[in-house]
């Protein structure tokens, strides 16, 4: 929790957030932000949206398949270490939908030129363009045709268009990227991935970064040096020496992380740290409520954020009843939400059949 900046001293800025962990799991927009602007400083809705908007903050496929957050300066060498193994995990998908290289070629082509000179286009845009190209486009084929785009460095988040999403050029989004090649990529993967998230285990970096296990085994070699190491429980966890030094909130503490959060999505051979003999609690409930109530930084239920939208509403349900501080804990959380989106926070335990 120290090292994913969920505890300890704030960031100062939304970019320093990204920037530390290098990549943040984003398909779900609106509580992306709230992974984000938590681990901040004084960070509301409306700073995150400024950031996003400016494109300090960009949004786009990389890691696995599916939207992350990163840098405008990382941008560039995130693609290189990953987007390789994320079209192989596409690759079957393409086939399906008649995605070949010829055509990725000419959807590239006629995506650049339209985007080209400051052009933010809606994913409506993109299908109306790539149907004038000659390219019939809609559901699963679009959205696999735009992420080739994404992966091949072409196109990447513009700003917002009132609730609507663009895609800008890379090049004029992202001017100042910086450049690795794959060697160099995967070993700053690597070395960030263990500074932000350890303890963790190189199969948590295998899963969470979609490498293989021989480029996950490169990439510690280059920077072991870097980190340390300790056995427990038959894994070996390495981490980044200062993470030994810090020292957390008062217990109890709650934190209220959304589904996709960093703190559930980087582990996958060590997530039983975060969620011990709690495997029926994530199939049975998530259905109902997708977000984590994390109690000292174990998993203890779920939560969401109900309607109307001009209130903030925040649904629970654990599996035991809190004791008094315990459900202290989960109000200050909750008030911590609701800073962020600039409402008073309610809580409402939902019950459990």
């Amino acid at each position: 929790m120290l090292s994913q900046g969920l505890w300890g001293r704030p960031f100062d800025s939304p970019e320093e957030v990204v920037g530390w962990l290098g990549a943040m799991q984003a398909q779900e927009f609106a509580v992306a932000k709230w992974s984000v602007a938590q681990r901040a400083r004084g960070v509301n809705h409306v700073a995150m949206a400024r950031a996003f908007d400016r494109g300090s903050i960009l949004r786009s496929h990389f890691l696995r398949p599916t939207w992350h957050f990163a840098l405008a300066r990382d941008i560039r060498w995130l693609l290189t270490a990953t987007a390789p193994r994320v079209q192989a995990l596409n690759a079957y998908y393409n086939r399906q939908h008649g995605i070949d290289e010829r055509l990725v070629a000419r959807s590239n082509d006629a995506l650049a030129k339209a985007l080209a000179g400051g052009n933010h286009l809606t994913r409506t845009e993109v299908a109306a363009t790539l149907d004038r190209a000659g390219i019939q486009a809609s559901g699963p084929r679009l959205a696999y045709i735009i992420m080739r785009a994404e992966l091949d460095a072409i196109a990447v988040s513009g700003p917002m268009r009132g609730r609507q999403h663009t895609y800008a050029l890379l090049d004029e989004r992202a001017p100042d990227a910086v450049r690795l090649d794959r060697d160099e990529a995967v070993a700053e993967l690597t070395r960030r991935f263990f500074v932000s998230r350890g303890p963790a285990t190189l199969k948590d970096l295998g899963r969470w970064s979609s490498l293989t296990g021989a480029e996950c085994r490169a990439g510690l070699e280059a920077v072991r040096s870097q980190l340390e190491h300790e056995e427990a429980g038959g894994r070996t966890y390495w981490f980044a020496p200062s993470s030994r030094v810090q020292g957390g909130p008062r217990s109890p503490h709650m934190d209220l992380v959304q589904g996709y959060d960093e703190a559930v999505m980087s582990y996958s051979e060590s997530k039983d740290v975060v969620v011990p003999n709690a495997s029926d609690l994530l199939v049975r409930d998530r259905g109902i409520l997708l977000h984590a109530i994390l109690l000292d930084g174990r998993l203890i239920g779920h939560w969401r954020r109900a309607p109307p939208k001009d209130s903030v509403v925040v649904e629970t349900i654990h599996r035991r009843p809190l004791e008094r501080p315990e459900a202290q804990a989960l109000e200050a959380a909750a008030d911590r939400y609701g800073r962020y989106v600039g409402l008073p926070a309610m809580l409402s335990q939902v019950r459990i059949p």
